[in-house]
């Protein structure tokens, strides 16, 4: 790669997307606690719930659970990405790219599959409010 003038500007786009990838894991990390600390309760006195579901989230709609756990997925594969990214921008050849270049797919491809859950818990109308700011994380959301 010729062109390391690109460099200082391509950094500074990795440090942002790291720092979106950390922020929506901790939003999700808190929305999973939260779910894990007040979902439901089973025990060996207790029964399932009649619409038992192990992707239950006490805050938001039906599709939250889904969202919450691909936007994870997709934090953890982001931030995957940018540790490659910042081995790309270190060795900055054509051998290093294509590592680089296909996690960092990787990680769209979970970002547009969690952003498509986000839209859908927007069209059911029922949300957190913590939560929409990890909502605004996801690329091309268009909120109401």
């Amino acid at each position: 790669m010729a062109n390391t003038q690109m460099k200082p500007a391509a950094a500074l786009l990795l440090f942002l997307n790291f720092c979106m990838y950390v922020i929506v894991l901790g939003i999700g990390a808190w929305a999973m606690n939260r779910a894990i600390d007040y979902g439901f309760i089973i025990g060996p006195g207790f029964k399932l719930p009649a619409h038992f579901s192990p992707i239950y989230f006490p805050m938001g709609n039906a599709a939250t659970g889904f969202f919450v756990t691909f936007a994870m997925l997709a934090g953890v594969v982001g931030v995957a990405s940018a540790i490659a990214g910042i081995n790309h921008i270190r060795s900055w050849n054509a051998s290093s790219l294509p590592s680089a270049a296909s996690i960092a797919g990787v990680a769209w491809t979970f970002t547009l599959l969690a952003m498509g859950f986000a839209c859908k818990e927007i069209e059911l109308e029922i949300r957190n409010a913590r939560l929409v700011r990890m909502k605004i994380q996801l690329p091309f959301n268009t909120t109401r």
